[in-house]
C-alpha cells in the first residue's frame, strides 16, 4: 500500500511538474523553427539583440519550466507592423507559427499549428480552420492550464484592456482584451465560460479577434474558459489555404475534452512492465540470508531501472485523462 501511495504521488508530480520539462524542450525546438522562418521571411527581425528572459511558466503556478534565450520583443508600442510578403506558405501541423506574449500573466510561448493532443504538449495550439494570428477574422488558440507548461494557467486573471502581443512572420500585432460583463457578480471581466460542446467561439467574425481557450476550472475539463481580444490596428493579408487542407471541428472529438484512447495498449504495457520489475525485486529481497546493505543496493538498482518504464507509463496514462488539462 505504501508503494502504491508513492506511485500515485509520483504520478501527480509528473502531471504538475514533469510534463513541463517536455514542453520546455519542445518550446526550444519551436523557437529554433520560428527563428529560421524569421530569417527567411523577415530578415530585419534577426538584427534585434537577444536577451535572457524569465521562465515562460507563470510565477506561482503548479508548473515551472526553465528559462531560455529569446529574441527581444518590444511590448511598448501597440501597433501593427506588416513586413512579410503576402504569398507565405500555409503552415504545416506541428510547426511554429507565432510567439504569444501576455505580460499581465507572465505567459510567453511559441504557438504551434494544430490542437491535437500531441501538439498541445508543445505549447499553445492554433486551430487550423481559423485565420492565422494577425490576419482578418477570428483567430483561435487553445492551451493547457495545469500541465505541459500551463501556458494559460492564469487566463482567468486577465482584465478588460490588458494587452496581448503576437509576433508572426507577417509582423508584430497587439490585441486588447475585451470586456465581458458577469451578471452573477455585476462586474466586468476579461473572460467568460462556455460548455465543452459550444464551439461557436470558433465561428468566423467580422471583427479582427483573438480567441484564447482552455479547460475550466483548473484540474478539470468540465467547461471552457474563453478570452477574446480585439486587434489594434490593421490586420495582415490572409494566407491562402488549399481547400483540400480545410479542417472541420467535431465537438464529440474536441481535442480539449477527450483523452487519446490509442494510448491504452502502451499504458498497459509499460504499467505491467513496471509492476513486474517491482514484484521481482520484492521477491528477491524476501529470500533469507540477504544482508541489509544488499537490500539497499537492490532497491537503488531497481529504482534506477524503473525510471524509464514508469516515465513511459505515466506519459501514456496522462494522455488518457482529459482532466489533466
Amino acid at each position: 500500500m505504501i508503494a502504491i501511495g508513492l506511485v500515485l504521488l509520483a504520478f501527480v508530480g509528473y502531471q504538475l511538474w514533469g510534463t513541463g520539462f517536455f514542453t520546455a524542450r519542445q518550446q526550444d525546438q519551436l523557437q529554433q523553427d520560428f527563428e529560421q522562418q524569421l530569417e527567411k521571411y523577415r530578415p530585419e527581425s534577426t538584427e534585434q539583440t537577444t536577451t535572457t528572459e524569465p521562465s515562460k511558466a507563470n510565477e506561482g503556478n503548479a508548473t515551472s519550466t526553465t528559462s531560455s534565450t529569446k529574441p527581444s520583443l518590444d511590448l511598448t508600442t501597440p501597433t501593427t507592423i506588416v513586413t512579410a510578403p503576402v504569398d507565405l506558405p500555409f503552415p504545416t501541423l506541428g510547426s511554429a507559427i507565432a510567439r504569444l506574449t501576455i505580460p499581465t500573466i507572465s505567459s510567453d510561448y511559441f504557438v504551434v499549428q494544430g490542437v491535437d493532443l500531441e501538439y498541445l504538449k508543445s505549447g499553445p495550439g492554433h486551430f487550423p480552420q481559423t485565420p492565422l494570428p494577425g490576419q482578418p477574422g477570428n483567430v483561435a488558440i487553445a492551451g493547457h492550464r495545469t500541465t505541459y507548461g500551463a501556458p494559460f494557467n492564469r487566463l482567468d486573471e486577465l482584465q478588460p484592456g490588458d494587452f496581448i502581443y503576437v509576433k508572426t512572420l507577417q509582423g508584430d500585432f497587439t490585441y486588447k482584451v475585451d470586456n465581458h460583463f458577469n451578471f452573477s457578480t455585476g462586474q466586468p471581466e476579461g473572460h467568460f465560460i462556455v460548455s465543452p460542446t459550444d464551439i461557436s467561439v470558433l465561428d468566423p467574425t467580422a471583427e479582427n479577434r483573438l480567441t484564447l481557450l482552455a479547460c475550466h476550472p483548473k484540474f478539470s475539463a468540465a467547461n471552457r474558459i474563453v478570452v477574446t481580444a480585439t486587434l489594434q490596428g490593421v490586420p495582415a493579408p490572409p494566407t491562402a489555404q488549399d481547400a483540400t487542407d480545410t479542417v472541420t471541428v467535431d465537438a464529440s472529438t474536441d481535442a480539449l475534452a477527450n483523452g487519446d484512447s490509442s494510448r491504452w495498449p502502451w499504458a498497459i504495457f509499460w504499467s505491467l512492465l513496471s509492476i513486474a520489475i517491482g514484484v521481482a525485486a520484492w521477491y528477491a529481497m524476501k529470500k533469507k540470508g540477504i544482508h541489509s546493505w544488499t537490500k539497499v543496493a537492490i532497491w537503488v538498482g531497481v529504482g534506477i531501472v524503473l525510471i524509464v518504464p514508469i516515465y513511459m507509463a505515466f506519459e501514456n496514462i496522462a494522455a488518457l485523462l482529459p482532466a489533466s488539462y
